[in-house]
């Protein structure tokens, strides 16, 4: 029965756990290389950032800061999830000048910032004075950013946040689809528990033996591109 009892408990702390506190999550994508690659897989503190309720006392909740990294359900599309990095809180100007951040009129020392690129785009380097007039920035947020303009600086509405990815080259972002809504943060990256260099498999049987060779070549291949250094890194 005690065995019975410890299993049920272990459960129900599981699905806690789950629903209510941590989620896993892949990274898909190089737009926040270096500092999240594909291949790493989190684990998201879904607590941190909710609102203070019957558990107030227990979890830490607070607000999100700048420079913070966040994991959200993308406001175009809810059913995908981003992972991006908090420039801007309510009430911040933003802009972006020859690939440089300003918030508030102070220039933003970023040391997680990547640029890959050589060539210059001045709608993504220089935001948002680059100008609107591109195809590749959303006609909602066009005509939203307008009116969040002043003086050439984005003003940042309350209940929302500008997101940035770091790898900014290659980055799809607050530049070109909007804001992430406060209820739209899922929470922030715990954890990275497992990486892994998802670099494709050579095509073919090395051996030429048949499936079992394969499977077994396709486990030693798995194994020898485990990231060990990324795991159980805390990402920032």
């Amino acid at each position: 029965m005690s065995t019975l009892q410890s299993l049920a408990a272990t459960i129900v702390i599981a699905v806690f756990l789950i629903t209510f506190a941590v989620q896993a999550f892949q990274i898909p994508s190089e737009s926040m290389e270096k500092t999240l690659l594909i291949g790493d897989y989190l684990l998201v503190d879904k607590a941190h950032y909710a609102k203070p309720g019957l558990f107030s006392w227990l979890l830490p909740y607070r607000p999100i800061r700048r420079q913070e990294i966040i994991v959200f359900r993308y406001p175009v599309n809810p059913q995908q999830h981003f992972v991006k990095r908090v420039i801007g809180v309510p009430g911040d100007h933003i802009r972006l000048v020859n690939k440089h951040v300003y918030v508030n009129w102070v220039k933003q020392p970023e040391e997680f910032a990547t640029f890959n690129w050589a060539a210059h785009d001045r709608f993504r380097d220089e935001f948002p004075n680059g100008g609107f007039f591109t195809d590749r920035i959303a006609s909602k947020w066009f005509i939203q950013a307008q009116k969040l303009t002043q003086d050439g600086q984005l003003i940042v509405p309350e209940g929302h946040y500008f997101v940035l990815g770091d790898n900014r080259d290659d980055s799809y972002d607050s530049r070109y689809w909007g804001l992430v809504p406060v209820e739209n943060v899922v929470g922030r990256p715990l954890v990275i528990y497992w990486s892994m260099d998802q670099t494709p498999l050579e095509s073919g049987d090395p051996s030429g033996s048949g499936k079992l060779s394969t499977l077994a070549y396709s486990a030693i291949h798995s194994f020898r591109n485990l990231r060990w250094n990324r795991m159980f890194r805390v990402p920032n």
